[in-house]
């Protein structure tokens, strides 16, 4: 019997997951039978429905093609208010003509619980700020394309002082309270709005100059394509993201954000082009989710040390399930902004492909000692062509100080209040082929080594035409390929039945590891 789960319902759209032994992808074709009428075919873990009815009870049979397992559930979609066409506020759909204020009108004029739709076509505009209570419904073929013009991007103030003087943050770049534009679509302080469909959200980052001088700011730092600040319960569906000016989609200082069955891609060749980056955020879940982008894929953050320390927010409560991790400098990556910590990641049944590292940690002296990373968990994942599938790197070469003597020294220098920490790191069931430049790289600070990595069931294989490369970005250590796994300043390291091929040199480093457990290692 195959086990069918509802996973998120809206009032025109479902999501469901299949629970099978293969991360992302199911072993097998199965047909989606909606009120008993063949309504799609896949093979994804993770699908969603679409063009449903609102307040209307739907069953659902999924058959495996070949006849040998089937499941099925049923639900009812969610009532709606009112149906809102853009093309009733005159908005354009030819790609030309810029059409943002009658998009604006249409998701201001949404009552609760209404629903604004974008039919077929391509709708040239400048930043959408979005309502409480409402659903986007992007129709298969619906286009939000992002104009061009840098000047008539609003400009969001990093900080302000507001009642009693206290500090509201509406802008914010890579960790700290600065200018940005708003982006393409800006949520502030909503709840309870989602953008769902089949449609796309393009901020066509490429038709403008976003990309050129990327690190010089002008009139303000470059805006992300979804940016969400202090919202509460927001979803993102089905639609594809893509072309970002910077990081793609943002949530900041945010509660219960889902991303389902969403597409996040950008260029190769485009930096800091992040496909998600939840920031200071609690409870947030990707499920189903493809990202293949030129930098990180996913990219957990909590402050640098003023947001940190004033604002103090963790990252708490993060699951990533069933999603394809494509390409970019890593696929999981904690920090480096994480001054407020990190607390609780649930990485499962992911698959992981041609990335620079899979799950990487990086963090520095600097940071402060409230950047706690725990309670972190990685399961049932599969790694192939990923350069290094895990990483935690202490020495962090970022900022304008990145490459100090007092960041890159590996004397074990005093504690003070701006010395990170990292807890614990769990990982099992866990299949990387195709390594090159290192299966496992764990370096701590000696005066704040790395709690605990632990490894059961773990199989790393490396190419026999691997290529040196660097297997974190720290000073001081050379180019290598082949490495089986070190181990430096890390109090716990545990191997359980842990097999490596193709390693060269020392299997398994370890220097300044306080207690070594390990059982059924095969080298």
């Amino acid at each position: 019997m195959l086990k069918v789960t509802v996973q998120a319902i809206f009032s025109r759209a479902a999501v469901l997951e299949i629970e099978t032994n293969t991360p992302y992808y199911a072993d097998f074709e199965y047909e989606v039978y909606v009120n008993h009428a063949l309504h799609m075919t896949g093979n994804k873990n993770v699908f969603s429905l679409y063009d449903l009815q609102p307040d209307t009870v739907y069953f659902v049979r999924v058959s495996a093609k070949d006849g040998t397992q089937g499941g099925e559930c049923h639900f009812k979609t969610k009532a709606e208010s009112a149906f809102l066409d853009v093309m009733r506020f005159h908005a354009a759909n030819d790609g030309k003509t810029e059409c943002t204020a009658c998009l604006q009108a249409a998701i201001s004029a949404c009552p609760a619980g209404g629903t604004v739709y974008f039919p077929k076509g391509r709708y040239l505009t400048y930043p959408l700020f979005l309502t409480s209570d409402i659903t986007l419904y992007l129709e298969k073929g619906a286009v939000l394309l992002g104009a061009s013009e840098r000047a008539k991007y609003p400009v969001l103030p990093g900080m302000i002082i507001g009642e009693d003087d206290r500090e509201i943050s509406f802008g914010t770049w890579e960790g700290n309270p600065i200018d940005c534009f708003a982006s393409l679509i800006t949520g502030i302080g909503i709840k309870n709005t989602a953008i769902v469909g089949q449609g796309v959200i393009d901020a066509n980052a490429q038709e403008s100059d976003w990309w050129e001088n990327r690190f010089v700011r002008r009139i303000a730092w470059r805006p992300r394509t979804v940016f969400l600040n202090r919202c509460e319960h927001v979803s993102l569906v089905g639609v594809t993201v893509q072309n970002s000016p910077s990081w793609t989609v943002h949530p900041y200082y945010c509660k219960g954000v889902e991303v389902l069955d969403l597409l996040i891609q950008n260029p190769p060749d485009v930096p800091n082009t992040d496909g998600f980056d939840p920031e200071s955020c609690e409870n947030v879940r990707l499920l189903g989710v493809k990202i293949s982008v030129g930098d990180d894929c996913i990219a957990i953050k909590s402050g640098k040390y003023y947001m940190g320390s004033v604002h103090h927010q963790p990252c708490r409560n993060l699951q990533i399930r069933n999603c394809l991790l494509e390409r970019g400098h890593g696929a999981v990556v904690v920090g480096s902004e994480i001054s407020s910590g990190v607390y609780g990641l649930w990485v499962e049944k992911c698959l992981m492909k041609n990335t620079d590292r899979g799950l990487r940690l990086k963090t520095r002296r600097g940071r402060g000692n409230c950047s706690l990373l725990t309670d972190l968990h990685f399961r049932n994942v599969h790694m192939d062509g990923v350069k290094t599938p895990f990483v935690i790197n202490m020495f962090y070469f970022c900022d304008p100080d990145g490459h100090s003597d007092h960041v890159r020294s590996k004397e074990k220098l005093p504690v003070d209040k701006m010395t990170p920490a990292v807890g614990s790191l769990e990982c099992e069931n866990i299949v990387c082929e195709n390594c090159e430049v290192a299966g496992g790289f764990f370096y701590g600070l000696p005066e704040s080594p790395i709690e605990r990595v632990s490894m059961k069931d773990f199989s790393i294989s490396f190419a026999e035409d691997a290529q040196p490369g660097q297997a974190a970005m720290m000073d001081d250590f050379d180019d290598v390929s082949h490495l089986g796994m070190l181990a430096r300043n890390v109090r716990w390291l545990s191997l359980e039945n842990v097999t490596i091929q193709g390693w060269r040199g020392e299997p398994i480093q370890c220097e300044g590891v306080e207690h070594f457990e390990q059982k059924n290692v095969t080298v």
